[in-house]
């Protein structure tokens, strides 16, 4: 199994530009039958005290487009949208779920960014998260499918609630001017790359923040992956325990999570996983915002990785840490037990 996981990392970094490959969980059903999914859901959705199971049986397991056609159907018989049946049939985190699931990835990361940002205070955490972790072609779809949705640009409302270095990292990411990754390896770049890193904060009083920021947000994954290991050279500490040292709060979150992501993208999610799980009063959030947006991406991937890193697989962590039909729609997002 770690031959089969490193052999796909190998893959995943190997591949210069264009679209990453996908390990998704769900996939969409052959004999597809939009119609008869409609009318099962309607009739689940009629029925005295709500028949969820069979509501979870079919959005769980269709991929988006397949849902969106469900959507269309429901519609065209029942009179009414989907979403709007759904939200007065189920409640709590159910409803959230599936409420997530009715919308493609990348709406659904654009919805969760803008809700971060409502109203009173904002929840940095889910801006940090989806923010720090999205590749650049996703950062630009998302800013696209962002304005489309909401007729605001991503970066003014991202400047508008945060502020200082945390701001001005964001917004370096969003802005989405990093590097394709080279069949090239320019080791010089990367020598100076890391020696500049260590030069801008443990070599010195205070940090130079804007350097890192400049270096983080602009260069390829696979470029600074190799930085970090030859930053070892120079630092009597790595990349992550210098972030610890240098900067505090909601930038020094930030700057975790982007080595994290470069690191091991999957292993990050796996670990918000984890955590979020065994967390008192599990973070459903945090657990539904994972599913949804990673079901149809890489679960199968951040799935190998919880395994591996925590000596029990996805399925049985879900199934002792959430309840009731919540529980049922993750382990059915999950795709199986490893």
């Amino acid at each position: 199994m770690a031959m089969v996981s490193e052999f796909l990392g190998q893959l995943t970094l190997s591949h210069g530009g264009g679209e990453e490959p996908k390990f998704p969980t769900v996939v969409p059903v052959r004999d597809f039958d939009p119609a008869k999914d409609a009318a099962r859901i309607d009739t689940a959705i009629k029925t005295k005290g709500v028949d969820e199971q069979t509501i979870i049986d079919i959005l769980t397991r269709r991929s988006c487009d397949q849902r969106r056609e469900i959507a269309f159907e429901y519609e065209r018989v029942a009179k009414k949208d989907l979403n709007t049946a759904l939200k007065g049939a189920l409640s709590g985190p159910l409803e959230a779920l599936m409420l997530g699931l009715m919308k493609s990835t990348t709406q659904y990361d654009a919805s969760e960014l803008k809700a971060s940002m409502k109203g009173l205070g904002t929840d940095e955490e889910t801006l940090i998260e989806i923010v720090c972790s999205r590749s650049n072609e996703e950062l630009l779809e998302i800013k696209r499918v962002y304005k489309d949705l909401f007729k605001k640009e991503l970066d003014k409302d991202v400047a508008g609630d945060t502020s200082g270095d945390f701001a001005k990292l964001l917004l370096a990411l969003v802005q989405t001017k990093r590097d394709e990754p080279s069949n090239v390896i320019d080791y010089e770049k990367i020598d100076e790359d890391a020696r500049s890193l260590y030069e801008a904060g443990v070599k010195r009083k205070g940090t130079d923040v804007a350097t890192w920021i400049s270096i983080m947000s602009q260069r390829s994954v696979p470029h600074l992956q190799k930085v970090f290991e030859r930053y070892k050279s120079y630092s009597p500490y790595d990349m992550k325990e210098s972030i610890r040292k240098e900067v505090k709060g909601d930038l020094e979150k930030s700057f975790f999570t982007l080595v994290e992501c470069f690191e091991n993208r999957q292993l990050y999610f796996a670990n918000r996983l984890s955590e979020a799980m065994k967390s008192k009063g599990a973070k459903e959030k945090v657990v539904t915002r994972i599913m949804v947006s990673r079901c149809e991406v890489d679960l199968m991937k951040i799935r190998t990785e919880f395994k591996r890193q925590h000596r029990r697989s996805l399925y049985q962590t879900i199934a002792e840490h959430t309840k009731g039909d919540y529980q049922k729609a993750l382990l059915s997002l999950c795709g199986g037990d490893d």
